[in-house]
């Protein structure tokens, strides 16, 4: 439990910032499943249309540090490829 003024305004913004991040991961993960349903029902089209709502999500989330940047481009390469082999 924080003593100091200071350490209890460090938990505010810790709770503030805690509650964003999870918002933020949530988004990412949830446009990353609907590329991946789309991919699994086998439109093609529908699958290019989920990715192209689901690069910014996921370029969004590196920039604000909820990913790596990374980790970002292989998610997007990787999907991309995926959608590219669909027939």
């Amino acid at each position: 439990m924080a003593n100091h003024k200071s350490a209890e305004k460090r938990a505010r913004q810790t709770e503030r910032r805690t509650a964003v991040n999870t918002a933020r991961r949530s988004r990412v993960r949830g446009s990353v499943k609907k590329v991946e349903e789309a991919i699994a029902s086998g439109d093609k089209k529908a699958a290019q249309d989920a990715l192209r709502m689901a690069q910014p999500e996921i370029q969004r989330g590196a920039t604000k540090r909820i990913v790596t940047k990374n980790a970002a481009s292989r998610r997007v390469s990787r999907l991309s490829a995926r959608i590219k082999a669909m027939a």
